[in-house]
C-alpha cells in the first residue's frame, strides 16, 4: 500500500517519491494523473533541479506547488574534485548549510556511487575522519537519492551501483536508508543486488533491519557488509568504541540470523592498518571467526588521513593475509584504493571545507 503525502508544508522534498505516490498527490490536489508521471519523469530521468525548469507543468501548477512550500530537493554542490583515476568527489550543500560528501568510483563497465546517510558520524572510528566530527544529524531520503544524481550529472554518465559507505551509520537512520534503496532501485533503475549497505554494527538492529527490508521493501537483495577491521574483540575496541557495548559475538549471532532471515550471505569488510591488524596471527583468528560462516572478506588497504597515525600495509602484507583466509576456505577480495591523490577517504573534504570556511 502506498503511503500518500500531501504536497504540502515548508521545504517539502519531491525527491524520494514513486511514480504511484505522485499521480495520487495530484489526484488529491484535483489533478490528472498523468501530471504526476510528468514529474517524476523531470525528477529522475532529466534530473531537474528547479520546479521552474518542469516546462512541462502549467505555470500554475507550478507556482501553486512553490506557494505550499514543495521543492525538488536537489542540493548544491560547492566543491568538486578529480583524482588521477578520474574518481569524482563531491562536497554538496544541504538546505540547511550543513555538507555531505559523495563519490562516484568508475571502471569501464561501472559506476559506483558511496553515499551518505549522515552528517558527520556518532560511532567515532579511530580510523575514519568522518567520526573526529561528531554527528550533526541524519540524512532525509531526498537528501541521499540526491547524491547519486548529483554524481550522474558530474560525471555523465548513469550509475550502476550504489554503497551506503560514505559519512554516517545507515542503521541510526534505518528507515530513510531503506527509502532511499526503494527509489533507487524502483526509480533509477538500480537493483538492489548492486546496491551495498555497509555498518560497523549496531546492537540489536540486524534483526529489525531483515525484517524492515522485507516490509518495506518486498525483500532484502542489497547486500550486507559488516566494517568488522579486527580479528578478537580487544583489538576491535582499540579501533571501534562503541564495540565495547556490542561483543564481536553477539555481533556475528545477529549476522547468522540475519542471513536465515534474508537467505543473503554477510560481507565482512576489513581495514589492514599496518602492523596493528595486518598480522598473520590476526588472519588465522580472523578464518576461525568466520569458519562455516554464509560470508565473504572484503580486505582494504588503509586510505591514510592526517588526523589519524595509522600507516597503510606494503603490498607483501597484504598478499601474505589474503593468502591465509584462501587457505583456511574462506572467501576473500581486495579492493583497491581509488582517489588516494583527492582526499577520497571518508570525511576528509568536509573537515577540509569546514576549516576553510
Amino acid at each position: 500500500m502506498v503511503n500518500v503525502t500531501p504536497l504540502t508544508g515548508n521545504n517539502f522534498a519531491l525527491l524520494g517519491l514513486g511514480e504511484t505516490e505522485l499521480e495520487q498527490c495530484f489526484v488529491e490536489m484535483g489533478e490528472p494523473p498523468f501530471r504526476g508521471r510528468q514529474l517524476h519523469d523531470w525528477l529522475y530521468c532529466k534530473g531537474v533541479k528547479s520546479l521552474d525548469a518542469i516546462s512541462v507543468l502549467p505555470k500554475s501548477l507550478r507556482n501553486s506547488l512553490q506557494n505550499s512550500g514543495v521543492t525538488v530537493g536537489r542540493q548544491r554542490a560547492v566543491e568538486k574534485l578529480v583524482a588521477s583515476d578520474s574518481t569524482t568527489k563531491l562536497l554538496l550543500q544541504t538546505a540547511d548549510g550543513e555538507t555531505i560528501e559523495t563519490v562516484g568510483i568508475p571502471t569501464e563497465k561501472r559506476l559506483t556511487v558511496c553515499v551518505s546517510s549522515q552528517i558527520g558520524c556518532p560511532m567515532g572510528c579511530h580510523f575514519c575522519a568522518t567520526g573526529k566530527g561528531g554527528l550533526q544529524r541524519s540524512l532525509q531520503v531526498h537528501e541521499i537519492v540526491d547524491q547519486v544524481l548529483s554524481v550522474r550529472e558530474a560525471m555523465r554518465r548513469r550509475p550502476s551501483h550504489v554503497v551506503f559507505m560514505g559519512m554516517g551509520e545507515p542503521l541510526l537512520n534505518c528507515e530513510a536508508v531503506l527509502g532511499a534503496i526503494r527509489c533507487f532501485n524502483n526509480d533509477l533503475g538500480i537493483g538492489q543486488r548492486r546496491i551495498t549497505l555497509s555498518t560497523v554494527g549496531v546492537a540489536d538492529t540486524l534483526p529489525k533491519l531483515a525484517n524492515l527490508a522485507l516490509e518495506n521493501l518486498g525483500r532484502a537483495q542489497f547486500t550486507l557488509a559488516i566494517s568488522l577491521h579486527a580479528s578478537n574483540q580487544s583489538l576491535r575496541e582499540k579501533l571501534i568504541p562503541t564495540a565495547k557495548a556490542y561483543h564481536i559475538e553477539s555481533l556475528l549471532i545477529d549476522c547468522r540470523r540475519y542471513v536465515e532471515l534474508t537467505g543473503r550471505r554477510v560481507s565482512f569488510e576489513y581495514i589492514l592498518l599496518g602492523g596493528l591488524n595486518d598480522d598473520l596471527k590476526h588472519a588465522d583468528e580472523l578464518a576461525d571467526l568466520l569458519g562455516g560462516f554464509q560470508s565473504h572478506v572484503n580486505l582494504i588497504a588503509y586510505n591514510p588521513i592526517e588526523e589519524a597515525d595509522f600507516k597503510r600495509p606494503s603490498q607483501e602484507r597484504i598478499d601474505a593475509f589474503r593468502y591465509v583466509l584462501e587457505r583456511r576456505g574462506i572467501a576473500v577480495s581486495f579492493r583497491a584504493s581509488r582517489g588516494l591523490d583527492q582526499n577520497a577517504a571518508c570525511g576528509q573534504l568536509r573537515r577540509k571545507h569546514a576549516r576553510i570556511s
